[in-house]
């Protein structure tokens, strides 16, 4: 099942196991249940820690529980977790076999003062970058709190458990039998959300923070490139961030990343995160902004009020919010979203299996997805708007060798169609007859750009018509002492090496400007 290299690798990482474990298999006469019995086999055979027991008392087989000998702590696999998932099997049997976490000694304590019985399910795909957090995140949680359980289900091979509960995206989190939250969280988030005064507790923390420096607000390529710039010249650095990694966690494979070869977002983004935490950086993570409010004179303190209710204050501020995946802003979206309606086909494309789909958008993103998706589901649409593809030449040639993808141009998306459950089609209009089409089909992969994340910006700052923020070659905004970079300003390519340097730049310059605000306060303290 594993290949020497991966032996040799997972070898090295068992010897960080303290107390011993059982891998109970649940198994049943299927080529699966064959499968993952190897896995087991090849993983007992690194470790003289780890044994595999033949239980079959599960009613989701094949799967298999990591168990601590002689107690109730373990954590559960339903399938086989290779892919993306390997990471959360060999955390798993490093934190159940007592290797301590790194996770952040604060919400580890909140983790195990949870009251409460807490059983959860989560839905993952092998192919999907944002689960191994959520699957990571439940696995630690029930490692540390008895009263927490978690099992990690491979949608792509529960097919029938996939459609009774009406999963139709992943990562997909069941509390207790209920829906609790979909997407990719972490493990603050999901402890948070328990936890009802988590929320509070931060404001009250953030509200006594004394005024920065610089004020990173984004937690992308562009917002750790700049509070990297700005700790290393030795000034009070934070960054507030929505979640830390920003879009690019939502990116499958990197490959334009210079003298990195190829890396995917997942990874790059915990690299960030941690090149940030090697310097004197403020991090507060999970903190979404709602206003900016300017200085009313140069050289006073902006403001920043956060979602939460506290507010953060500093001398100069860079914007760094990036941007979100656009809508396609027809009746029916809103209300079939992740119920049909997706937006990452990496991640949620192995719940369509034998479905047939469509895939709005014809640039590079959205040929790609209709590539990836023909070797998946039964059949592709892919809709366009112009009248040509736009995407390289060298993706529309693998597309058109493509038997079961279908390419309409000139077409205008009005309406998603369903039963109330699910997706059942859409409708679409050709632009050159103007007459009006309906396609059959169970899933919609919206891939059609970008849009800035700055609707809170609005009247602070000087926006584009598109949304962006204007910046100048320096990255300034219309506001002195307020800079920004990224994805979310007006810079013509968005791109993650260029997001880093707009980053860079912004903090550059936001160092220069306190620099020459300097003797001006001097005086001014003076006088």
């Amino acid at each position: 099942m594993l290949d020497a290299n991966l032996k040799q690798q997972l070898s090295g990482y068992l010897t960080n196991i303290t107390q011993p474990i059982e891998l109970l298999a649940s198994l049943d006469d299927g080529a699966k249940s064959a499968e993952l019995l190897g896995l087991l086999n090849d993983i007992a055979a690194l470790s003289d820690r780890v044994s595999v027991v033949r239980k079959d008392d599960d009613k989701r087989k094949p799967s298999f529980m990591i168990r601590r000998v002689g107690t109730d702590i373990g954590v559960r696999f339903a399938g086989i977790p290779m892919g993306h998932e390997f990471t959360s099997l060999v955390l798993a049997l490093l934190q159940v076999g007592g290797h301590p976490s790194k996770a952040a000694q604060e919400v580890i304590q909140q983790v195990k003062d949870l009251d409460g019985d807490f059983a959860f399910e989560t839905y993952f795909s092998l192919s999907c970058q944002n689960c191994p957090d959520v699957v990571q995140a439940l696995n630690l949680m029930s490692v540390l709190n008895p009263r927490i359980s978690h099992t990690a289900i491979d949608g792509g091979l529960f097919q029938d458990e996939v459609s009774e509960r009406k999963v139709m995206a992943v990562p997909t989190i069941f509390l207790n039998g209920e829906p609790f939250g979909q997407g990719r969280m972490e493990l603050e988030q999901i402890v948070a959300k328990i936890d009802s005064g988590a929320s509070s507790r931060a404001a009250e923390k953030i509200k006594a923070k004394d005024p920065f420096d610089v004020l990173v607000v984004g937690g992308g390529p562009a917002g750790a490139a700049a509070a990297i710039y700005a700790a290393r010249k030795g000034i009070r650095t934070g960054i507030a961030a929505e979640r830390f990694g920003g879009q690019v966690l939502d990116t499958m494979a990197i490959e334009n990343f210079i003298s990195v070869p190829h890396t995917e977002g997942p990874k790059l983004a915990a690299h960030l995160e941690q090149h940030v935490k090697d310097y004197d950086v403020d991090i507060m993570n999970l903190q979404r902004a709602e206003k900016l409010i300017p200085a009313r004179t140069e050289g006073g303190l902006h403001e920043v009020r956060l979602e939460n209710g506290a507010s953060l204050k500093a001398r100069t501020v860079i914007l760094s919010t990036g941007a979100r995946w656009r809508q396609m802003n027809v009746p029916g979206e809103d209300e079939y979203r992740n119920k049909g309606v997706a937006y990452c086909p990496h991640c949620d494309g192995p719940l369509f299996k034998g479905k047939r789909v469509a895939v709005i958008g014809g640039g590079n993103s959205g040929v790609e997805a209709a590539i990836d998706l023909a070797g998946i589901v039964a059949h592709v649409t892919l809709i366009e708007f112009d009248s040509d593809l736009r995407a390289d030449a060298v993706l529309q040639r693998k597309l058109a060798s493509l038997p079961n993808v279908k390419v309409i141009t000139s077409a205008l998306t009005t309406e998603v169609h369903g039963d109330g459950e699910k997706v059942t089609g859409l409708s679409y209009k050709d632009r050159n007859r103007d007459t009006r089409h309906d396609v059959d089909l169970e899933g919609i992969f919206v891939q059609i750009g970008l849009v800035p994340n700055t609707e809170w910006l609005k009247g602070a700052i000087a926006l584009s018509p598109r949304g962006e923020i204007e910046i100048d070659h320096r990255g300034e905004t219309s506001q002195p002492g307020i800079f920004a970079a990224g994805d979310a300003t007006t810079v013509p390519y968005k791109q993650i090496v260029i997001a880093m340097g707009a980053g860079s730049t912004a903090a550059l310059s936001a160092f220069d400007y306190l620099i020459r605000l300097a003797p001006a306060d001097a005086e001014a303290e003076a006088a």
